[in-house]
């Protein structure tokens, strides 16, 4: 198989029980908490350590293997990677075309000026290829750190928070150049962020760590709308997550919250009646009524509730409701939405929970336990992706 595929485990001061894979041309950003093991599986990939057991395989090549007896590591100078770290790590004293050319061990001397003076004016650099680090800016050196990397032709590219060290509007420009560079190369792309508005916007998939653990790899679109646990939705930073009860009604199985029964689309067949599950509702399918128009439910679910908090960001409100039995929901509103239905703090609504929209989790249950039953486990400790 032409994809990386990557696998670790082990105990003690660094764990592990990880493992994910992107296929050539997609770009796989790995996301999660300080601690959670990015940059550690990021250096399993390179070469740069080694975990108790798993295996790295790339285009088809064993790059790490350490299970059942058989050991087998390559050495990063092997593993044919290019990598692009959050400080750069340019050499001070080389221009950014030496720098480049630094990397081109694999060609012909013949060949290495030609190449590199190429690799910089992909990047954009072109007429800046004899000024040192020091006379670039941050984004010039991190674009003379990319085309190094891409420069060794790698079968794989890392990116370890490549665009941290610099200013906002320098740090859109990056990712867009990025993005453009996708398009003229074809390799798996792993990039390690704590930024999740550039894992979406970069990311053809994302895997989610805590503690070492992989716990769901999707798009991002997936993982935003169906996280696998209350976990990953706590670490997607993803709000309007509750709990319920499974009820049967003369109108089918419903979902009880508190004093509401909401119907699930999909339906809730394979759940037990009094099973109580976690849920949630991306605020894109809370749909707010128009003052004096009441849904009659034809939007599903229509729920009152009281404004308790209203933030205004620009063109943007952001809107928390408070329910009667207390738990809270979250979204957002273009501001002259909001002016237009003259929400204010303490004002009764109402507002419509997308059946469609309204996902089911399994209940968190202790930890080093693990449940089967459909697709309940322990998110804390759950199945490797």
């Amino acid at each position: 198989m032409d994809k990386l595929l990557v696998t670790a485990q082990q105990a003690g001061p660094i764990p592990l029980n990880a493992s994910f894979s992107c296929a050539p041309g997609e770009l796989l950003a790995l996301v999660g908490p300080s601690g959670s093991g990015k940059t550690t599986l990021l250096r399993t990939i390179a070469g740069l350590y080694q975990p108790q057991r798993g295996q790295v395989s790339c285009a088809g090549a064993t790059w790490f293997l350490a299970q059942g007896g058989q050991r087998l590591s390559l050495t990063p100078q092997q593993r044919q990677i290019g990598m692009v770290f959050q400080d750069y790590a340019l050499f001070p004293h080389l221009t950014a075309l030496q720098n480049v050319q630094l990397a081109m061990g694999h060609l012909p001397r013949a060949q290495r000026l030609e190449q590199a003076v190429q690799w910089l004016t992909k990047v954009r650099l072109e007429g800046l290829e004899a000024r040192y680090p020091s006379e670039l800016s941050g984004g010039q050196r991190q674009r003379v750190a990319l085309a190094r990397a891409l420069a060794r032709e790698p079968q794989v590219l890392l990116l370890d928070e490549p665009f941290s060290a610099v200013d906002q509007v320098t740090r859109r420009r990056l990712q867009r150049e990025l993005a453009l560079l996708r398009e003229q190369i074809n390799i798996p792309i792993v990039l390690v962020t704590h930024d999740l508005e550039e894992a979406t916007a970069l990311a053809d998939q994302i895997c989610v760590l805590h503690n070492g653990v992989s716990l769901q790899q999707g798009t991002p679109e997936a993982l935003f709308r169906r996280p696998v646990s209350p976990l990953v939705a706590k670490l997607l930073d993803r709000h309007n997550v509750y709990t319920g009860k499974v009820v049967e009604t003369a109108n089918g199985r419903r979902l009880q919250w508190g004093e509401w029964l909401l119907e699930v689309g999909g339906g809730m067949a394979s759940c037990d009646v009094g099973e109580s599950l976690a849920w949630y509702l991306p605020p894109s399918d809370i749909v707010l009524h128009r003052r004096g128009r009441p849904s009659q439910g034809e939007r599903e679910n229509p729920v009152a509730a009281t404004v308790s908090e209203m933030v205004v960001l620009g063109g943007i409100t952001s809107v928390s409701l408070r329910v009667s039995h207390g738990d809270m929901l979250r979204f957002d509103i273009a501001t002259h939405a909001a002016k237009r239905n003259q929400l204010r703090q303490g004002e009764s609504v109402h507002v419509s929970l997308l059946a469609e929209g309204i996902h089911l989790m399994p209940m968190p249950v202790p930890k080093r336990t693990h449940t089967t039953k459909g697709t309940c486990y322990d998110p804390d400790t759950p199945p490797t992706a």
